[in-house]
């Protein structure tokens, strides 16, 4: 996308195309408005259509271009905080309802994968969350038991079961997640949009947000060629928000992820790395993930961005963990790579916010985006659909809140993962 090819990668080269969409031209009206076309507005917009509401998604750049096309593509349940630790934060109805919601998240990605006969790589073979050390091994079996109080199918690998499932020697154990699994990140996010267009909603690409301006009980979105007025407008752009709604922005804090692919590898090497086909990330802090896709190709990511500087540490660094992983692999170059930001809340918990009078969004998915962004789609489309009540809702509303020091904590970031891969390529 914008001939970029450190934007989407792999994805873009493998993915299906979009549905034909138009940039908005001229003055438009609408029930409902939705600002953002990865999975949130996208969901929404599936749903709503279906529903025979009228509705116009404007998407700034192209379908998907956000954090829905450029992530690993890890479809999981919940979200990085221990499930026992949301009814503290959030109260006890809204930490449970939350993590019922989230734990049957993936089902309803692939549900919609097979109704809507997406060309997605959907694979809901599980996934697995690898221990480093046994520090890592005793956050996991903290993690199992809490899910499996829950009725959650999780179950706590050791090391010789992870030998196994991994291909690889490196870690003390991994939590087994089975209601998750992996897709292509693009490809399912284009699916959603072909699902939404066959359903009756009208998609707008090239047409950023400039301006929302309320006039009576309606809403006038302002993009460079036209106008969008609706009663009502979901804002669907996360990490990737710019105008007119800054406080969403102000209150995440931007954390750079990157992904590298490998050619096609040769049948012998899929059969014993990762033979399942789950998906897979590690224990560590700047952790590192790893997965196959349709073709073979090993998509091998971190903490980190692709520029500048870090374009080479990150490079190197990968190389070499791969092989350190897999020592088959000792030597294989990466026919892709790209990166994108992660939008982290302060106490990495997504948000809803009621940013006006008739306008809704969630947001800050905390690297989580498939699942959370999916049924955060639907839960919107039944709250506007009179389906649900705002206290029914998967999440209170609050009002978003500026995280401090913010580009002082990305350039950390940035900075913070180049020194850690630079440290771990010396030793």
């Amino acid at each position: 996308m914008r001939n970029d090819p450190l934007s989407h990668g792999l994805w873009e080269k493998t993915a299906p195309p979009p549905p034909e969409t138009t940039v908005l031209e001229g003055d438009v009206t609408a029930e409902i408005a939705i600002v953002g076309g990865g999975y949130t507005g996208l969901s929404a917009a599936l749903f709503l259509a279906e529903a025979g509401k009228q509705v116009v998604v404007l998407e700034a750049e192209e379908i998907g271009f956000g954090g829905s096309g450029r992530n690993v593509g890890l479809v999981n349940a919940g979200m990085w905080v221990m499930p026992d630790d949301l009814p503290g934060i959030l109260g006890d109805s809204y930490g449970e309802r939350l993590l019922s919601v989230l734990g049957e998240a993936p089902r309803m990605v692939f549900d919609l994968a097979r109704r809507h006969e997406m060309d997605c790589e959907a694979m809901p073979v599980g996934t697995l969350h690898c221990a480093v050390g046994e520090s890592g091994l005793r956050q996991l079996d903290q993690r199992a038991k809490q899910w499996k109080a829950r009725g959650a199918p999780v179950r706590l690998l050791n090391r010789q079961e992870t030998i196994a499932k991994v291909g690889s020697a490196a870690f003390s154990g991994a939590l087994l997640d089975e209601r998750a699994g992996t897709i292509q990140p693009l490809a399912y996010a284009r699916g959603l949009a072909h699902a939404a267009a066959r359903a009756g909603a009208d998609l707008r690409t090239g047409s950023r947000v400039l301006k929302a301006e309320r006039s009576g009980n309606k809403w006038r979105l302002e993009t460079p060629k036209g106008s969008l007025t609706a009663q009502n407008v979901i804002v669907a752009t996360n990490a990737y928000t710019s105008t007119p709604w800054p406080e969403i922005r102000q209150e995440i804090v931007h954390l750079p992820y990157f992904n590298f692919a490998t050619p096609p590898l040769p049948q012998s090497l899929r059969d014993t790395i990762l033979p399942e086909r789950q998906g897979a990330w590690d224990t560590k802090q700047v952790l590192t993930s790893f997965r196959w896709d349709r073709e073979g190709r090993l998509v091998f990511g971190s903490v980190g961005a692709l520029e500048g500087t870090g374009r080479a540490v990150h490079r190197v660094w990968a190389e070499r963990a791969i092989a350190r992983l897999f020592p088959e692999l000792k030597g294989t170059r990466f026919e892709a790579s790209w990166f994108g930001h992660i939008g982290m809340t302060a106490d990495h918990l997504p948000k809803l916010h009621r940013l006006d009078i008739g306008v809704w969004g969630f947001s800050g998915y905390n690297g989580r985006g498939i699942g959370p962004g999916t049924v955060f789609g639907k839960a919107l489309a039944d709250l506007l659909l009179g389906n649900l009540g705002e206290k029914d809702m998967p999440l209170p509303v609050s009002d978003a809140s500026t995280q401090p020091y913010r580009s002082l904590r990305e350039g950390v970031y940035r900075l913070g993962s180049q020194a850690v891969h630079l440290m771990r390529t010396i030793a």
